[in-house]
């Protein structure tokens, strides 16, 4: 019985490291196929808006009736969910273009890999919070527990990425909603610690399964129509890091600009949603859209 039971700890081992090392060759491969196209004349990053958030902030369209204040053709980027295996890709399909974005980390996600979480702000992007364990949805939890689970986000992220202690007010206090469920008790305790909560004018739909080519032509179709915009997107995804290539090209080709966010002083500027806004955010919690 000892022998059988090893032999099968053993095997189960050995089918862990081949998953591990399947995963981490894909990774590989998709980081030389990126490096081999690199444009030499890249999109780059346009400039960089610091976000104030005295008194919390409250932005994007698909949630918010306020956004940010970009220009005609100009788009920033955001990632939510990681790090995980696919980062890495998205990391050197962005270095490849020059572009700076935001990462929204889910804090048990930058525990399980410290490296990777360091690696993100080392290459000059904004590291941000997405909560300790990106519950469904902060709306189930009390609001003690949404506190909690809110403050261990950023602590994890002070401690493994900025190496402050984790009570420390975190160096950028840009926090995601996953899913943009918000509350009302925890709006007022962000706003009261001066952090502000960021939505996004369109997103990538990439929690849906779909080719590339795809998620390449939806994102394209609604950039268009917008014009500009807080786009998002999910490093998590291997169909978004296989078309974050192509989707980089297609902003130069389309001559859009990116937009790079930071921390700033005081409050930020926001402007208004277009007359007839409503929550798109709402509409799909309470059933009313897909």
């Amino acid at each position: 019985m000892a022998m059988t039971d090893t032999r099968q700890n053993g095997r189960a081992a050995l089918l862990s490291r081949r998953a591990v090392l399947g995963g981490t060759l894909t990774a590989i491969l998709m980081s030389q196929r990126v490096a081999a196209a690199c444009s030499p004349s890249p999109l780059g990053t346009a400039r960089t808006l610091a976000v104030g958030t005295a008194g919390g902030l409250f932005t994007g369209l698909k949630t918010y009736p306020r956004t940010l204040p970009l220009g005609p053709r100009e788009v920033i980027l955001s990632f939510d969910d990681g790090p995980a295996s696919t980062t890495p890709a998205v990391l050197d399909a962005l270095a490849c273009e020059g572009v700076k974005a935001t990462f929204f980390m889910i804090g048990r996600n930058v525990a399980a890999n410290p490296a990777l979480a360091r690696r993100v702000r080392e290459q000059g992007h904004t590291v941000a919070s997405h909560s300790w364990s990106h519950p469904w949805t902060f709306r189930q939890l009390s609001v003690e527990a949404g506190r909690a689970d809110i403050a261990r986000g950023f602590a994890i992220l002070n401690e493994t990425v900025f190496g402050l202690p984790g009570s420390s007010p975190p160096p950028v206090p840009f926090f995601r909603y996953p899913g943009f469920a918000d509350t009302a008790p925890l709006n007022e305790w962000l706003a009261a610690q001066n952090i502000g909560v960021f939505g996004c004018d369109l997103w990538a739909s990439d929690w849906n399964p779909m080719s590339a080519d795809a998620q390449l032509k939806l994102v394209m179709e609604r950039l268009e129509k917008a014009g500009r915009g807080h786009i998002l997107f999910h490093d998590t995804r291997a169909q978004t890091a296989a078309m974050l290539p192509d989707f980089l090209r297609e902003l130069k080709r389309r001559d859009y600009r990116v937009v790079n966010i930071v921390p700033g002083p005081g409050k930020a500027e926001t402007i208004p949603a277009p007359a007839g806004w409503t929550s798109e955010t709402e509409a799909i919690i309470a059933g009313k859209r897909g």
